[in-house]
């Protein structure tokens, strides 16, 4: 798989979740379960997750694409804009290593990390064993 057109996903966009079929679905070549490093919260208010950068592991899914615009639809989905500064965003794009469940390295795979600041702001609480239950 390429690695500009896998994506790693933790909440809404995973298979199942609310928003797989609406903008991944038909479009996913591949899926398979792995994680990541980071600090998962989720956010009862709104209804989704979000991932910080930590030590801990995020799971969720690698999905691969034929289509690089999927990212752009995705940053939409996000909140996610290139051009403006980091603490503008909802939402960061970022080029992570994938960890297979046995533990090996596995692909470079884009995901979007949240804005820390929206923790406390919304209420964030810790997922400490990094799976979100949609």
């Amino acid at each position: 798989m390429n690695s500009d057109f896998c994506i790693f996903v933790y909440g809404t966009l995973k298979p199942g979740a609310a928003n797989f079929d609406r903008y991944c679905g038909s479009k996913v070549i591949t899926s398979h379960r792995a994680y990541i490093y980071g600090e998962l919260y989720r956010f009862p208010l709104l209804g989704y997750p979000g991932a910080i950068h930590g030590v801990r592991t995020v799971h969720g899914f690698v999905l691969s694409f034929d289509d690089r615009s999927i990212l752009l639809e995705l940053d939409k989905l996000e909140d996610y804009d290139p051009r403006r500064q980091r603490a503008e965003n909802d939402y960061t794009r970022e080029l992570v290593t994938t960890y297979t469940l046995d533990g090996n390295a596995g692909i470079s795979a884009w995901t979007y990390f949240l804005n820390p600041q929206y923790i406390q702001q919304f209420g964030g609480v810790l997922l400490p064993d990094g799976w979100w239950l949609c």
